[in-house]
């Protein structure tokens, strides 16, 4: 019995299309699926077809949409995390 496993792109591929699909349910639970408005920017064309790459996306609607769900979702736990340096005292004890 032959037991396959799922090669590191597969792998790849299946987180990126959970993640997608997270940000796509988060954008729909707080309302920011609305209507389309037609936008347009020059932007190198290697470079979205990269991030399409990483994203796991075929179509350049699916990924701007993507690329701003994600911008607008994006919450800001590095930068409160740094804000708060020092505010635990030195001595505290954590109990580890």
């Amino acid at each position: 019995m032959t037991v396959r496993t799922a090669t590191t792109a597969e792998i790849d591929a299946r987180i990126a299309l959970t993640r997608n699909r997270l940000v796509l349910e988060q954008d729909k639970a707080i309302g920011l699926l609305g209507a389309a408005k037609n936008t347009s920017g020059r932007v190198s064309s290697e470079l979205i077809e990269a991030a399409k790459r990483r994203a796991h996306v075929s179509s350049d609607t699916e990924f701007l949409e993507l690329a701003l769900w994600r911008l607008a979702l994006e919450d800001d736990f590095g930068a409160r995390l740094v804000r708060r340096k020092g505010s635990i005292p030195a001595d505290f004890d954590f109990g580890i």
